[in-house]
């Protein structure tokens, strides 16, 4: 799915176990500590009861980045795009008032199996994507870059996304920018997520 068609159906949507570390079939990987995010002024967390979405994890929000729900009305002709693989959207975080063009999104869903999910989440048509495991709020999670061509012409564009098991289900937080340099403007906002989350059990 093109981030294009993403930001389409969230303008229509929007209103208002086990891990991989023992998973027989996650495929080898670089094992690694969450590593510290470039300097970026933080603003608000979100993820808290009363805060813009409601989620299973809190995280930092780099400064001006905006939140906001997503809800899906099962009988919504649209709501197909808000879901990737096992995983559906319930949180968008815009990057436009900072001065970039895309977003963080956060997805959840059932399941503890990782790589299983972020692999039907990339879908088929993901270019050499890599794994890489982690540790992200002191549990397991495993991340995934890869490249996924673009619908507006024929460059292919850089792609990311981490998951982590909660006791409600799989989060995963994945970085949808509009070409590689927003891309790389954006991924320190997308680092420090990952730097920053905290499960609310915890």
């Amino acid at each position: 799915m093109s981030v294009v068609a993403l930001v389409a159906a969230t303008l229509a949507l929007t209103g208002c176990g086990q891990d991989d570390a023992a998973d027989p079939k996650a495929a080898p990987g670089t094992t690694a500590q969450s590593t510290n995010p470039p300097a970026v002024p933080e603003g608000a967390r979100v993820g808290a009861p009363g805060s813009a979405c409601d989620m299973p994890v809190t995280f930092a929000l780099a400064e001006s980045w905006k939140p906001k729900a997503v809800t899906v009305a099962p009988d919504n002709p649209l709501a197909e795009l808000a879901r990737r693989g096992p995983l559906t959207m319930v949180c968008e975080i815009d990057a436009k008032p900072a001065g970039n063009i895309g977003f963080l999104r956060v997805w959840t869903g059932e399941g503890d199996r990782l790589r299983p999910s972020l692999e039907a989440f990339i879908g088929a048509d993901a270019h050499e994507p890599t794994y890489t495991e982690l540790r992200v709020g002191d549990r397991p999670a495993l991340e995934v870059a890869y490249q996924e061509k673009s619908q507006l012409d024929d460059t292919m564009e850089p792609e990311r996304v981490f998951a982590v098991q909660t006791p409600q289900g799989i989060v995963a937080v994945s970085l949808d920018s509009f070409g590689s340099d927003e891309h790389t403007a954006m991924l320190p906002a997308y680092e420090l997520a990952k730097s920053s989350l905290r499960h609310r059990d915890s």
